[in-house]
């Protein structure tokens, strides 16, 4: 059976339910959701964070780490109060109390390739809020092992990028990223940046959850935000890639 709807919760989401194709079937969908957010930085906060508003039903919050002062230019779920305490317990009291009809639960762990398959399992989607590259391949790699499609998005000074991996329909992360490439620390980034792309990703999680519009599967969209440009480029898969070349 469809999932109910409290009067409240069509007031909730009353504006979303008024757009041409959407309605209650749309809502239905997203309130039987389960997203995995890795990474509870600016990426993770704000694409959580709509999720949420939007009546995604569970949101999985993956972090280890805690909230330090630099944070607080782009991380909008913390507060200067919040400054030693870890991210994932915060982040999931923040989005219940934006949207009591959401479940969430916070992982104070670090996500690596030994146990990616175990935190990521009965997700429907999984969310990008990373910032290296090493842990972005991690979750690549579990995701195509347990076909759950993967949103990937990355962010530096004024520039972004985005692509959705659907396991056998397109690309994934490796067939793009092939060769080894440098971690950096302390990552410069002004706070709209990654607003701005996670806002995307979570856009193109709604997407994958409710069947509609067209996922960046097989796009890559790159965004400039000094110049306000932005470019879509196509990426294949490579039948050698190590993850996802199995799949034919």
């Amino acid at each position: 059976m469809p999932p109910s709807f409290s009067p409240e919760e069509l007031e909730r989401y009353d504006r979303q339910l008024r757009i041409d194709g959407f309605g209650l079937e749309a809502q239905g969908k997203l309130k039987e959701a389960c997203v995995a957010v890795v990474g509870l930085g600016a990426l993770g906060c704000l694409s959580a964070l709509s999720l949420a508003l939007a009546g995604v039903g569970e949101l999985i919050l993956i972090d280890r780490d805690r909230v330090e002062l630099s944070n607080l230019n782009r991380q909008v779920l913390y507060r200067q109060a919040d400054v030693g305490k870890p991210k994932a317990p915060l982040a999931a009291e923040r989005l219940r109390s934006a949207n009591p009809y959401v479940r969430t639960r916070g992982l104070e762990v670090e996500l690596d390739e030994h146990n990616a398959l175990e935190l990521l399992e009965g997700a429907d989607v999984v969310v990008d809020g990373l910032d290296n590259w090493r842990t972005r391949l991690a979750v690549n790699d579990a995701c195509v092992e347990l076909d759950i499609p993967f949103v990937h998005a990355g962010v530096r000074s004024f520039y972004g990028q985005i692509m959705t991996i659907v396991p056998g329909q397109g690309p994934c992360l490796r067939c793009v990223i092939r060769a080894t490439l440098p971690e950096e620390e302390n990552i410069p980034v002004l706070g709209a940046t990654p607003m701005a792309l996670a806002s995307l990703e979570a856009l193109e999680a709604i997407k994958l959850i409710t069947g509609l519009g067209e996922p960046l599967v097989g796009r890559l969209f790159v965004f400039d935000g000094l110049r306000m440009r932005v470019e879509v480029l196509t990426v294949a898969r490579n039948p050698r890639c190590p993850a996802c070349g199995r799949l034919g």
